[in-house]
């Protein structure tokens, strides 16, 4: 039995569907990272599997339970962290902690027992009389996490955690999280950084509140169709828009670098002559390996 089972879900806003017929589900111990851009349907999503807000159609279970009809069972067992930083910044971290054993029911004794293995495990612990306002944004996470844990919830919905949070701390975290699932812990995570999706069991990318695809990372990369290219040229507009009018190859930026697919059956020497044109020579040109990235754009595009 999975932790979690969503299918064929569905959610209106108006005219405006921001979930589409979608399924997914996460098995027992499993880390699973779903990925997309802003207004993809990700936090929608999130919010139906903690009952903030109802779905026009589709079926959820949780942990065998139905979800509509017994969720007061499920929310014991659920912990939930929003994309926005939600504690209260005039308490301390240990008052955080210890408002939110409060909500759960945990007595002092139980409290103190849990506060020291979260101290440990969080790195938090020489932080304990700090105000949450006066954490960066990395142990702001921490501590929210911290407090979902309080009372070892079996599932944790984990809505873009990192977002904003400097590159060392976004690893931390997901060490954290690896920690957690080793432990057992069924984990959903939502996520922008596609760095962060190959450290997760498995990934389901969504657009437009539709899902495209779910798999492993190996097996995600393994889906895309065609060539990549490296182009070691600096992607000004100007240069992307000339890239757009060539017919049959297609770019995308890369930091200060540019990627460019061809279809399988057409290396870049059929492009050498446009790409001049351009100003991208051949030996600014590198065949590449794709990336999870250049996944996501394909099927984007179709």
């Amino acid at each position: 039995m999975n932790a979690v089972e969503v299918k064929d879900l569905s959610k209106k806003y108006g005219d405006l569907t921001a979930v589409d017929n979608f399924s997914f589900s996460v098995a027992r111990g499993e880390l699973v990272a779903v990925v997309g851009p802003d207004g993809a349907g990700k936090t929608t999503i999130f919010r139906i599997l903690c009952n903030l807000i109802d779905y026009d159609s589709g079926d959820i279970i949780i942990d065998g339970r139905s979800h509509r009809t017994e969720f007061e069972t499920i929310k014991n067992i659920l912990g939930y962290m929003p994309q926005h930083f939600s504690l209260y910044p005039d308490l301390s971290v240990e008052e955080n902690l210890s408002f939110y054993a409060g909500l759960f029911g945990l007595d002092r004794t139980q409290f103190n027992n849990k506060k020291e293995s979260l101290y440990k495990f969080s790195g938090l612990g020489p932080f304990a009389d700090r105000r949450a306002a006066d954490l960066s944004g990395g142990m702001k996470q921490k501590l929210a996490l911290s407090c979902n844990l309080i009372h070892d919830p079996e599932i944790l919905l984990l809505d873009e955690p990192t977002t904003g949070v400097d590159p060392l701390s976004r690893r931390q975290f997901w060490d954290i999280l690896k920690t957690l699932k080793h432990s057992g812990s069924s984990i959903v995570v939502s996520t922008p950084y596609m760095d962060e999706v190959a450290l997760a069991d498995r990934a389901v990318f969504i657009y437009q509140g539709r899902k495209l695809t779910e798999g492993t990372p190996d097996e995600l990369i393994a889906q895309f169709d065609g060539n990549v290219y490296r182009a070691d040229f600096f992607p000004s507009a100007k240069c992307m828009e000339q890239l757009e009018k060539i017919h049959g190859l297609s770019s995308r930026r890369f930091g200060s670098t540019i990627h460019l697919y061809t279809k399988a059956d057409k290396p870049i020497d059929t492009y050498y002559d446009d790409l001049a044109s351009v100003g991208i020579e051949q030996a600014m040109l590198q065949k590449i390996d794709p990336d999870l990235e250049d996944v996501f754009i394909q099927l984007i595009g179709q």
